[in-house]
């Protein structure tokens, strides 16, 4: 039993699916078509924080590139549907990621707040039998703004709060993340944070009071540990 944890709001691309690389071949693939390129290095040290229509928006910027809403929702649905495909033929959770989720939810409320669309988010957790185990998810279009704003973890932790009727803290509350944005945008919702360093090393999580290699070295006594302290490590 947890005394001092209350919900756990996870990050999906990174922390739960390891489906990072899958979208920047995805992207890469499109792009291609585009004439655009985008390489590993820039993906990993400028974009991966957005959400995939922030993604465009923020390279058509950068590079000076025209891209109306029809041009970028045409390569949106391309690129969903060749992740679609990687997808079918990928085992998508990271080790012990499924076991911990189990847990997690067998003990307090969990939620997914996350920049990927909702039906990729859906298909994963559904096919790994652990869908049902959240109270809530929070995907791309859902808030007016992506991480890093706070909007994403704000809108999932209300969300508990409403759907479980319990008066949660959000200083009770731990986000997992696996990138400085996502870290970014749960302290700015007042959450306490865990870093996983499946996408970057532990420097590069500014902001996590706990860094872990991923979910199955994580336990729920480190989260409930984390909550009983009163300042950032």
């Amino acid at each position: 039993m947890t005394a001092s944890l209350q919900a756990i709001i996870f990050d999906f691309d990174g922390v739960i699916a390891d489906s990072e690389p899958l979208h920047l071949r995805a992207f890469q693939q499109t792009l291609r078509e585009e004439q655009i390129d985008l390489s590993s290095a820039d993906y990993f040290s400028r974009y991966l924080g957005f959400d995939d229509v922030g993604l465009l928006r923020a390279l058509a910027s950068d590079r000076g590139l025209a891209m109306s809403d029809t041009r970028l929702n045409e390569i949106l649905v391309r690129k969903g549907a060749r992740l679609q495909q990687m997808f079918d033929g990928d085992h998508m959770l990271f080790p012990g990621a499924a076991d911990f989720i189990r847990d997690a939810a067998a003990e307090v409320p969990i939620a997914i707040a996350s920049g990927a669309l909702r039906p990729e988010i859906l298909d994963i957790i559904t096919g790994a039998g652990i869908g049902e185990l959240f109270t809530t998810i929070v995907a791309s279009g859902d808030t007016p703004q992506s991480k890093p704003s706070p909007a994403p973890y704000a809108l999932a932790f209300e969300q508990l709060r409403t759907r479980t009727g319990r008066d949660l803290d959000p200083r009770r509350c731990v986000a997992i993340e696996d990138s400085r944005w996502g870290l970014e945008s749960a302290r700015g919702a007042g959450l306490r944070c865990v870093g996983v360093t499946t996408s970057y090393a532990a420097a590069d999580l500014a902001g996590a009071e706990l860094v872990v290699a991923g979910l199955g070295r994580l336990t729920l006594a480190d989260l409930d540990w984390l909550c009983a302290t009163n300042g950032h490590a």
